[in-house]
């Protein structure tokens, strides 16, 4: 099974960012998730109405996770939705493939009408929350967040996958950070409140709600986090 999907993996994404540290990392469904640290009980919001925040959006994916976002869907064509687009960056950068059909959502207003400002199509946005059930079951080919999901809480994240699988017809990708060496630490708050777990805290979780898994690094990486992008195949 794994070298059936690890097969598929190889024809979705080009050869330039699987020889980029890569590191593969095996299906654990049914693992069990410990966590050390505080529970999640509320979402940080108020920061998504700021236009100092929606500035930092315009630059911090800039040489690493949107780099790799294009290299992922260079290939791929069809319908595409961005979960928690923000301002739109991600958007504007997968348009430029024609024969990408890219929407995008964002629990903002002020986010989406920056957004729009950009001149991306109104009809391919939408305020919406990535808890709730916004689209049609299987609408899009593909989906994907980034930086988005370890903002949540843990019910939020459930909600979030289920949402995500179900309006995604084949793989959905998602980029966040996880504990670099393996720690469970929990619910962290620094300029927002976000997981610190492992990557095998977030298979638990993510094994829910998609049939196959696959881990690679990303560039990105913060203080004691290394960014991981997690290939989720309906």
């Amino acid at each position: 099974m794994k070298s059936k999907l690890k097969n598929i993996f190889k024809q979705l994404i080009p050869p330039v960012i699987l020889s980029t540290r890569r590191k593969w990392l095996t299906n654990s469904k049914g693992m069990q998730a410990i966590s050390l640290g505080k529970t999640a009980t509320k979402q940080d919001l108020d920061l998504y109405w700021s236009e100092d925040y929606a500035d930092v959006l315009e630059e911090w994916g800039k040489g690493t996770v949107w780099n790799e976002i294009e290299l992922i869907f260079s290939t791929l064509e069809g319908k595409v939705l961005d979960i928690a687009c923000g301002t739109g960056p991600t958007i504007e950068i997968l348009s430029r493939n024609k024969k990408l059909e890219v929407h995008g959502f964002d629990i903002s207003d002020l986010l989406i009408e920056r957004a729009k400002a950009k001149g991306i199509l109104p009809e391919r946005l939408r305020v919406a929350d990535a808890t709730a059930s916004n689209f049609a079951k299987n609408e899009f080919e593909y989906s994907f967040s980034i930086g988005s999901i370890e903002h949540f809480t843990e019910e939020g994240i459930n909600l979030f996958l289920m949402n995500a699988a179900a309006c995604t017809k084949k793989y959905s990708f998602h980029m966040l950070p996880v504990n670099k060496i393996g720690i469970d630490k929990g619910w962290e708050k620094t300029d927002q409140s976000y997981f610190n777990n492992s990557t095998s805290w977030w298979l638990s979780i993510f094994n829910k709600y998609f049939s196959e898994i696959q881990v690679i690094d990303s560039a990105w990486e913060g203080l004691d986090q290394q960014g991981k992008w997690f290939i989720c195949k309906k």
